[in-house]
């Protein structure tokens, strides 16, 4: 067994038998075994995409690009190189923490009679089915087996959504699948195109959806269809994004799903759909090279990423509910990655990836604290979230330090990751900077103004300390201060190569 079949069927495996363990806190741990386990295949799966450097390679013959891993696994072809490599452990390592937490949160869900054991059954054999199809969708080769794993992930997440069984919850569930369920379907038919457009320049009609083989004749892409065609799944997959205005579904599906939900829709699912838009920008880019306006698919996701990011911000000051407040910070960071690899270039593109990974594990760190902090107060409402520091220093402090991160305050990778692409922006489109300057005050203004009283504040009476699983929490903000400090060479390497990959020159 390779370490790709590792990757997918560990996940898939643990969701099945999930669904089978009756005992809480059997399934609790079994969750957290099938999470290290999946982190373990992960990083054998780098080690073995590093090992082939950037030299053409594959595990089941030559493949046109360089310094990747391809393989067939159930009938379907997948492939792996430094892009979606990198993605993969940050799956496998958030979904880990998480778990972690997870694993006495949902024990404290049950206890107070929130959920029944048959939904926390529910809950763990979703939360691994979950990740078994991000982790099928950033691993496949082929663009319509990329699509049925996106709409996993969509109905995978709708159950865990709709968790509580509350009205509100079970609104936002509907919400979601209708919002995501166009979505998709407009994701779809520019899939179709994207298939049309290659079968009138390839042969082999089952090759005709593959990724690596449309890459390699992108240049013989009919420009005209695949403009149309991603004009369509920029609109499909940008909503799963959570691009302005498909956004609706996001603030609604993380205010009214459990925490661990939140943690790992901000940190992974956000990033999927991400990944999706960009690996299809890159055919766009081969098919409109030689045509009068080759950077059409860059300025289309410099426009939706700019809106996204200074509407988000501004969201940001007329939030009452610290769920729905992160959930809009989710929605602004994606938006200026999403501007950045519009913006294009090797600075641009590395601050992009950079962001993706220090934007992952500061919020992810932030919901986990936010879980405990609700809990606190017993109530997600903002105003009613009072003094954590002096009722649970932990807590308080963690929140606090989050924000800062998440609002890029140096010495923080948010911090390193926005400045690579402000100032990319000043070389490559300096006309933007002071609107991204706007948005980043805005949004920092908006956090701020929340964070003083509920960190700070007086607490009201009979609040008390809760049982707090800090240790997810400091392990992302060690690994956020430790990338804004230094970024160690094996990472920064990968980043390279992967933007290489995407903009056909490297950075360092």
């Amino acid at each position: 067994m390779n370490a790709l079949t590792l990757v997918l069927l560990t996940p898939l495996l643990g969701a099945l038998i999930l669904g089978l363990i009756r005992p809480p806190p059997l399934a609790g741990w079994f969750n957290l075994g099938v999470s290290a386990l999946s982190l373990a295949a992960a990083l054998w799966l780098a080690w073995s995409v590093a090992q082939v450097s950037d030299l053409p390679g594959d595990l089941g013959g030559p493949g046109p690009i360089a310094g990747s891993l391809a393989g067939d696994i159930f009938g379907m072809p997948f492939r792996v190189d430094a892009f979606n490599v990198y993605l993969v452990v940050l799956t496998a390592f958030v979904a880990l923490t998480t778990s972690i937490f997870s694993r006495p949160y949902m024990r404290y869900v049950l206890a107070i009679g929130r959920i029944g054991p048959r939904r926390l059954r529910t809950y763990h054999s979703m939360y691994q089915l979950f990740m078994f199809t991000m982790l099928v969708a950033l691993t496949t080769d082929n663009l319509g087996v990329m699509w049925v794993a996106v709409e996993g992930a969509t109905l995978a997440t709708v159950l865990l959504v709709s968790l509580y069984r509350t009205p509100e919850a079970v609104e936002a569930a509907w919400k979601y699948f209708i919002l995501c369920g166009v979505g998709i379907a407009l994701a779809l038919f520019g899939t179709v195109l994207t298939y049309f457009a290659a079968q009138q320049v390839i042969s082999d009609p089952a090759a005709g959806l593959n990724w690596s083989t449309l890459y390699t004749e992108a240049g013989r892409l009919e420009p005209a269809v695949m403009r149309l065609a991603f004009v369509f799944l920029l609109v499909g997959y940008g909503t799963k994004v959570g691009l302005v205005p498909m956004h609706q579904w996001l603030p609604d599906a993380h205010s009214e799903g459990p925490t661990p939900m939140s943690a790992v829709l901000s940190g992974l699912l956000l990033n999927v759909a991400l990944y999706a838009v960009v690996r299809l920008k890159m055919l766009v880019d081969g098919s409109l090279a030689h045509t009068s306006n080759p950077h059409l698919a860059g300025y289309l996701l410099m426009g939706f990423g700019l809106v996204s990011f200074l509407v988000a911000g501004l969201f940001l000051h007329r939030q009452r509910d610290i769920k729905r407040m992160f959930s809009y910070s989710s929605i602004e960071h994606m938006g200026l990655m999403t501007f950045g690899f519009g913006l294009g270039g090797p600075l641009a593109t590395f601050g992009a990836l950079l962001h993706m990974l220090v934007h992952s594990l500061t919020k992810s760190a932030i919901f986990v604290t936010v879980g405990h902090a609700t809990h606190i107060a017993g109530t997600q409402a903002i105003e009613q979230i009072r003094g954590l520091i002096r009722t649970q220093p932990t807590v308080g402090w963690s929140l606090l330090i989050g924000v800062a991160a998440i609002a890029g305050f140096p010495p923080f990778g948010v911090f390193m990751s926005e400045f690579l692409l402000l100032t990319a922006t000043m070389k490559t489109a300096p006309w933007f900077t002071l609107a991204l300057l706007s948005g980043l005050a805005v949004a920092f203004a908006g956090l701020f103004r929340h964070l003083h009283p509920m960190v700070y504040g007086t607490p009201p009476e009979g609040q008390q300390p809760v049982a707090a699983n800090m240790i997810p929490v400091a392990v992302h903000l060690t690994l956020v201060l430790w990338l804004g400090l230094a970024i160690p060479a094996f990472l920064a390497n990968w980043l390279d190569r992967a933007t290489g990959l995407i903009t056909g020159t490297r950075l360092l």
